[in-house]
């Protein structure tokens, strides 16, 4: 039975060298996820991957149904999810197709559906529910990430703060001036909510974090036009990292 699944962000709607065997699309109480779940192998390890922006990369950050990708993954018997995500570094050494592996996170979002106990659906018969969130992100599969870079030679830098901004527009450098005062390492759009419903279901979850450039105002005005090919390259150094992180698991 296949327990392992990786969530892939932008740059990574299809998963070079994962042998499909099958696709299964889920029905979950709050609708449709964002594209069929594909099983198969990756590096010789049986895993599950999930396009988070759907198979043709169609859906912004703010419009993913993450309730529904959580419920869908967690009801095939996934219980650990490798999340990979492309973000503006912060922080100096978060330099571009470096791999951030935070430890913590904060979220700026706003307007998502952000948990199972909604008190809408009557889930387990539980209207609200609190979880420990102290350490959102599962020891195990960060040690996997952080020892896969390392084997890979990839840039790896090894904790941080993910900073979670709604998206689909880039931040402000005003905006990102607040996040580094927060704390903040890097920035993204789709941590949250995905990581605290993973935490709601049981499912350990960790963050491969792929920096496609430095975020707004910290060298300047962010080049659009130079981001596909950041993209592309940032995502093959991902790839390398985790077929070594997941022969770990």
């Amino acid at each position: 039975m296949t327990t392992l699944a990786i969530i892939g962000g932008t740059g990574l709607s299809r998963m070079e060298g994962l042998s499909i065997d099958r696709r299964e699309m889920i029905k979950t109480p709050f609708g449709a996820p964002s594209c069929p779940i594909l099983f198969g192998e990756f590096g010789g390890v049986s895993v599950a991957f999930l396009a988070r922006h759907g198979s043709k990369h169609q859906i912004p950050p703010h419009q993913i149904n993450y309730c529904a990708n959580l419920w869908a993954l967690n009801s095939v018997g996934i219980n650990r999810i490798i999340a990979v995500g492309a973000v503006g570094g912060i922080a100096d050494d978060c330099s571009t197709g470096s791999v951030v592996v935070p430890d913590q996170i904060i979220d700026y979002t706003h307007g998502r559906e952000n948990s199972f106990y909604d008190g809408t659906h009557g889930l387990e018969g539980v209207t609200v529910r609190a979880i420990d969130f102290t350490e959102p992100y599962d020891a195990s599969l960060r040690q996997a990430l952080i020892d896969g870079g390392q084997a890979s030679g990839e840039t790896v830098v090894s904790s941080g703060t993910y900073g979670v901004s709604s998206g689909p527009r880039l931040e402000t450098a005003a905006e990102v001036r607040r996040m580094e005062r927060d704390g903040c390492t890097v920035v993204g759009m789709t941590g949250m909510p995905e990581a605290a419903l993973a935490r709601e279901v049981g499912i350990a979850y960790a963050c491969c974090a792929v920096v496609v450039t430095k975020a707004a105002g910290k060298d300047g005005p962010v080049d659009t036009n130079a981001l596909p090919a950041s993209v592309e390259g940032g995502m093959k150094n991902a790839r390398n990292i985790l077929e070594l992180a997941i022969a770990k698991l």
